[in-house]
């Protein structure tokens, strides 16, 4: 009975794979820019230098290859477009896929300017709001109209949702960008987790095709998420250990934006969706509020690097670095398994459920001493 509701009867599952170009075209594409983007970097000097502080590798690396996966992406989504060219809701959807991909152009570029020039947090924040204004120009938002209806019956006017909108949108780019942005520290380790994260968001937005969910959301969630995959899946043999190439900021911050648009096209009706694909992103907002906590508890700078994320911990407490990134990539999977699993009953029991998978985390957490920190960038080492 649970299983016969994942596919449909609105729309034939054919109707999503006449997308599969979407996938070949953005996986071929940011394989070789990718290999192209480590020939320029090896040619002017763009690398990313060791500093035995945070940075754990012992020669420099290559960067630019958030830029061979925005070519990847770029082609995967004009790929999109083609598939939708007598499609009626080509005008809609047409909107919507550039403006993700301004913005998340608009991020690589921040991204890749602080990768050489170092940018100050203020000015990476404002590029970051800059990309978010991009979405909220093409109508990306959330719906927040259930905060009205039944059963919360709040008394909240059309202006002042309009205003939570936008700072919703801004938020979710901000949060999504740079918890990326954290987990971006092992080799392999960003690129493997989104790539699970954005196959489970395809997993939902074909299950919301096959409904008929949306004329407009449907096609953009899945071209989105299609040439999210294959362009991570193309950077990916370049990054995983030993890394040839890294992301950078230009990958970290271009990732976090495309999660969050998605994130955000979850949001398009009732909150059931939205909230199950901000459960698979779990692991970055796990990684990130364990940073802020702990900087927090131990009086640290909340904006200075340190070598305190749960990968540096792992890696210091003895476990290796194929090893943390397979148990990082297997978390990963549980927190997109739960997403998908509860998407599937009511909002309100799959929200109890959220909460509770947070706080249990949460407790591991702390039972572990991940909040502890030795030193102003170690990581605390666990004790026998």
């Amino acid at each position: 009975m649970f299983l016969d509701s994942l596919i449909g009867p609105n729309r034939d599952i054919r109707w999503v794979i006449q997308f599969w170009p979407v996938l070949v075209s953005s996986f071929v594409f940011a394989l070789a820019a990718t290999w192209l983007c480590k020939k320029i970097a090896v040619k002017f000097g763009i690398f990313d230098k060791p500093d035995d502080l945070v940075k754990t590798h012992k020669e420099p690396i290559a960067y630019l290859g958030g830029i061979g996966m925005l070519v990847g992406l770029t082609v995967g989504i004009l790929a999109g477009i083609y598939c939708l060219r007598e499609e009626e809701i080509l005008g809609p959807a047409l909107k919507w896929l550039l403006g993700i991909l301004a913005g998340g152009a608009i991020a690589c570029s921040v991204g890749l300017t602080d990768d050489i020039f170092e940018l100050n947090p203020t000015k990476k924040i404002l590029g970051q709001v800059a990309a978010a204004i991009i979405l909220l120009l093409v109508g990306i938002v959330p719906n927040l109209q259930f905060l009205t209806g039944s059963p919360l019956n709040l008394p909240i006017s059309h202006n002042i949702l309009v205003v939570l909108g936008v700072g919703i949108v801004i938020f979710f780019v901000l949060g999504a960008t740079n918890s990326l942005n954290l987990l971006d520290g092992l080799d392999g380790l960003c690129a493997g987790v989104t790539a699970i994260i954005a196959a489970a968001m395809l997993l939902l937005a074909v299950h919301l095709a096959t409904w008929g969910y949306s004329d407009t959301g449907d096609p953009v969630r899945i071209i989105i998420c299609l040439g999210l995959v294959g362009g991570v899946c193309g950077f990916l043999p370049f990054n995983r250990h030993p890394a040839k190439i890294f992301m950078g900021d230009a990958g970290s911050m271009l990732l976090g934006f495309m999660v969050a648009a998605l994130m955000l096209l979850f949001a398009e009706w009732v909150p059931r969706w939205w909230l199950a694909s901000i459960v698979v992103f779990g692991l970055p907002i796990l990684d990130t509020a364990v940073a802020l906590v702990r900087r927090l508890l131990n009086r640290r700078p909340l904006f200075v690097s340190d070598r305190g994320h749960i990968y540096d911990q792992m890696i210091d407490r003895g476990i290796p670095l194929k090893k943390t990134v397979a148990i990082c990539y297997v978390l990963a999977g549980i927190y997109a398994v739960i997403g998908l699993v509860m998407s599937q009953i009511r909002t309100w029991y799959a929200a109890g459920v959220y909460i509770m998978v947070f706080l249990v985390s949460a407790l591991v957490v702390w039972r572990q001493g991940y909040l502890k920190m030795e030193g102003l960038r170690g990581a605390v080492h666990k004790q026998d």
